[in-house]
């Protein structure tokens, strides 16, 4: 026979034992919200029951974070990989959010409480914020419209290719070091000797041309490489 499913409510009472276990008076469906618990003159707790993550179980957590600071979400758990990955994106979410995190063990009744609710204060990354500047300023005008997907982004880096695909189209098999002199691309002999996009074949040391991807890119950027021109 298939197992019953999940409810809400088969959550109710680890959630009501471990909140009690704390001094707290316990009461499910008050107002809006699936669990309320209140201890003497401290903040209310209130808790979100659901049987999964979702985009709902957030929105209503967050709206209950207009009564108390003290907004918990719980899911049961399940065993597996999968579970356990998706625990971990979404307590990066509660974290970001002000959230609480507990889990609740079905077939044992306990609970586990991953996150305490409390005001997020990310870190800045100052590698991250070099490299997104570093690339807001080498990058040559606005390429890109917002939003568009990652793949085929005119970057920084991919204008530099531009350039050593533009002179070679020009100019024939040419030495590195005359290409990045001519283009002012400073790193012109690694961008051809990686090739990440398959545009440069190395004839012999330090002599590059285009290989036949590198022909077809010069007409699908026809518009770009008309821009770095200009």
């Amino acid at each position: 026979m298939p197992k019953p499913a999940i409810a809400e409510t088969d959550l109710y009472d680890p959630i009501k034992r471990l909140l009690e276990g704390q001094g707290y008076k316990v009461k499910g469906e008050v107002g809006a919200a699936d669990v309320v618990a209140c201890r003497e003159a401290d903040p209310p707790v209130i808790v979100e029951l659901k049987t999964g993550f979702s985009l709902s179980l957030f929105h209503q957590a967050t709206e209950r974070l207009r009564i108390t600071d003290l907004v918990y979400i719980a899911v049961p758990h399940k065993p597996g990989a999968r579970f356990a990955a998706s625990v971990a994106n979404n307590l990066a979410l509660c974290r970001r959010l002000g959230l609480g995190l507990i889990t609740v063990d079905l077939r044992k009744g306990r609970t586990k409480v991953l996150l305490d609710p409390g005001a997020y204060r990310p870190r800045k990354s100052a590698v991250k914020n070099g490299r997104l500047l570093l690339e807001f300023t080498r990058r040559v005008g606005d390429p890109n419209p917002g939003g568009a997907t990652r793949k085929g982004l005119v970057t920084a880096y991919r204008q530099d290719a531009l350039r050593c695909l533009s002179f070679l189209q020009a100019n024939g098999p040419t030495k590195a070091s005359e290409i990045s002199h001519r283009t002012s691309v400073e790193k012109a002999r690694q961008i051809m000797a990686d090739d990440h996009y398959g545009w440069f074949e190395r004839l012999r040391i330090g002599v590059y041309a285009l290989t036949p991807q590198g022909e077809q890119a010069v007409l699908d950027y026809g518009r770009e490489l008309q821009r770095l021109a200009g």
